[in-house]
């Protein structure tokens, strides 16, 4: 099975080469800004229409998977014409290059597409978010619905793991930096997320893949828990001293985008492939026996 990888180079899309890769398939992948180092990708700037649809019928593989887009809220907020043309247009574009070979297509959305006035969403709740990010993400989850195609649609949330130096951190990374050094941090009391450990995110990925399973699926860790608890916790499993982190409420930080409080619901993927999601515990203990593959 031939599948292409979309934002390769991201945090997301670097564990799918592997995953994809110790499965057998023959993988490619897509990079923009930062291309992998000892990797042979394929440059795509997925807001070029003609060149996504070209590069994925020259490609022609059974799946396509787009992990590629605008994630950071703030940024989506100021630039309402960057999140647009990048999380919709894009979209559109992948999909209409989808269209020409009939790829299945796995996208990976997120929780920011509900607005979290419920105590836990499934995958058959209606979406309603409250920032832009949410908003652009949910238009590109219609396209992809109403493309024809094949799907699968995973939503996640607060995804963690090593990075590589050219990728985005993450809390957890961020976290353990800053736990490191020697200066007071905050962190938010009043912010809340499933946090979702990549490799285990991928393993869910593929067992879709492999089951041939189609639709929207909830990927996520299995605990619902503030930011600032999180960092309790890191600081604990990686044995680091937390006596400099401080809590902070986010009405004191007046950042552009509404988060929203989302607790999503991974049940549906448990009764489809038997998967049983981490606990952040268990994922940051993972997350430590791992960390050697990445150094």
């Amino acid at each position: 099975m031939k599948i292409v990888i979309i934002g390769g180079s991201g945090m997301i899309g670097s564990y799918l080469i592997k995953s994809c890769k110790n499965e057998g398939y023959d993988t490619e992948f897509t990079f923009y800004k930062n291309k992998p180092q000892n990797e042979q990708g394929h440059f795509l700037d997925i807001t070029k229409r003609k060149d996504t649809i070209e590069l994925i019928k020259k490609i022609n593989p059974h799946i396509v998977f787009l992990t590629s887009a605008i994630t950071n809220m703030d940024l989506c907020e100021r630039n309402l014409n960057l999140a647009k043309t990048t999380n919709v247009i894009g979209t559109q574009n992948v999909v209409d290059g989808c269209k020409t070979v009939n790829s299945k297509l796995v996208y990976l959305s997120t929780s920011a597409v509900f607005d979290g006035t419920k105590s836990e969403y499934s995958e058959v709740d209606i979406p309603s978010p409250n920032n832009t990010y949410g908003l652009t993400k949910l238009e590109g989850e219609k396209i992809v619905q109403k493309s024809g195609l094949e799907f699968l649609i995973i939503r996640t949330d607060q995804p963690f793991g090593w990075t590589e130096q050219s990728q985005r951190t993450n809390s957890v990374v961020r976290v353990i930096e800053r736990l490191k050094g020697d200066t007071v941090f905050s962190e938010i009391t009043d912010w809340y997320n499933t946090p979702t450990y990549i490799p285990d995110l991928t393993s869910g990925i593929m067992s879709l893949i492999k089951n041939n399973l189609v639709g929207i699926f909830h990927i996520t860790g299995s605990d619902f828990l503030n930011r600032y608890d999180s960092a309790v916790l890191i600081a604990k499993v990686f044995k680091l001293e937390n006596k400099l982190l401080k809590q902070i409420n986010s009405s004191e930080l007046k950042l552009p985008a509404k988060r929203s409080n989302v607790n999503l619901s991974n049940k549906k993927l448990f009764r489809e492939t038997g998967i049983r999601m981490l606990g952040f515990k268990d994922g940051l203990t993972k997350m430590l026996e791992d960390k050697k593959i990445w150094e």
